[in-house]
């Protein structure tokens, strides 16, 4: 079957002519099949939306190659716009029309598509339906803007970062319409920096950190590459070294606890990837008893692909950034 979406060697570099041009995109090869979730997952500027922005045909690429549905944009635009659905990171709706009316506007550009009063319930909006936009709270207009993208009936549905800033609730529910699309055989690409969001939704994800794949896979399978399936965390009572204070311990020491796998040190707080911490905690204890440290804090958990994207960039998905994208 073909792919629903191929990149090839894509490259965007913004302000050429400048002294210091930035580049967004260094070479990104990319294909998503038909019928699957796949997320494209990195932290503010690492170039996600640039590059889903291209394949939405909303920037030029300075170089590379993009087919949507087999088509390529300079071929047939229309073609393309009519089988697919956009909500962006940020959407600006006509706040003098009701919610109703702006779906049904949407409607209008598309040759077939869903009736607004469908889409609006499938986003728990029916109620407001008369409402006016600009009376909407932000979570109620990030899903107006979904319902938008919705209406056209789409085969491939781009979700740029789409429940930031929304409620636990309205999180949920946009989940469910991810969902929904999938069982019926719908594509859809969604950008986000919430891992345990692409945990939960995406058949394949994609690590993106500064203008390339550094990643991809399932997150099981990106997950397992870390070589365990649990993460130990600690901290230490008197964290920094100094009178009568035992010096850290050292990390090399540590990876040679049994079933470690990966260690790091963050911000005084240590994280051991391990196989089987049932093994691992007694030995940990026995060595922070040796080297006479005191525990202040101690957790476990499963691994993440916050610990994937730690692992191979050395840096947190939060961690500050300037946007680039």
């Amino acid at each position: 079957m073909q792919p629903a979406i191929v990149c090839r060697n894509l490259k965007k570099r913004y302000d050429p002519r400048k002294r210091d041009p930035v580049d967004a995109l260094v070479g990104l090869d990319l294909e998503v099949r038909v019928g699957e979730c796949f997320g494209l997952l990195g932290p503010n500027g690492a170039g996600k939306t640039t590059a889903i922005e291209i394949i939405e045909g909303l920037l030029e690429p300075t170089s590379g190659e993009v087919e949507v549905l087999g088509m390529r944009w300079a071929d047939e635009e229309r073609g393309i716009r009519q089988r697919i659905g956009i909500s962006l990171q940020e959407t600006r709706l006509t706040e003098k029309l009701t919610v109703h009316e702006t779906v049904r506007l949407f409607r209008s550009f598309y040759d077939r598509g869903r009736q607004p009063e469908e889409v609006l319930e499938v986003v728990s909006l029916q109620g407001k339906a008369r409402a006016w936009v600009k009376k909407l709270s932000g979570g109620q207009k990030q899903r107006l803007a979904v319902a938008c993208a919705l209406v056209g009936d789409p085969e491939l549905l781009f979700l740029d970062e789409p429940t930031t800033g929304l409620d636990p609730q309205s999180r949920r529910e946009l989940w469910e319409i991810i969902h929904a699309q999938r069982q019926r055989g719908r594509t859809t690409l969604i950008t986000t920096h919430y891992m345990d969001e692409a945990e939960r939704l995406c058949d394949r994800v994609a690590i993106v950190d500064r203008g390339r794949i550094i990643a991809l896979g399932s997150p099981a399978e990106l997950i397992a590459r870390l070589g365990g399936d649990h993460v130990i965390e600690f901290a230490l009572e008197n964290g920094q070294a100094g009178a009568g204070v035992p010096p850290s311990p050292a990390l090399d020491a540590l990876r040679r606890l049994p079933t470690v796998r990966d260690c790091r040190l963050d911000q005084g707080s240590y994280a051991l990837t391990v196989e089987r911490p049932h093994v691992c905690l007694p030995a940990l204890l026995e060595h922070l008893r040796e080297e006479s440290h005191v525990m202040a804090r101690l957790t476990t958990r499963h691994a993440s692909l916050e610990d994937v994207f730690v692992s191979l960039t050395g840096r947190h998905l939060t961690d500050d950034e300037t946007e680039r994208s």
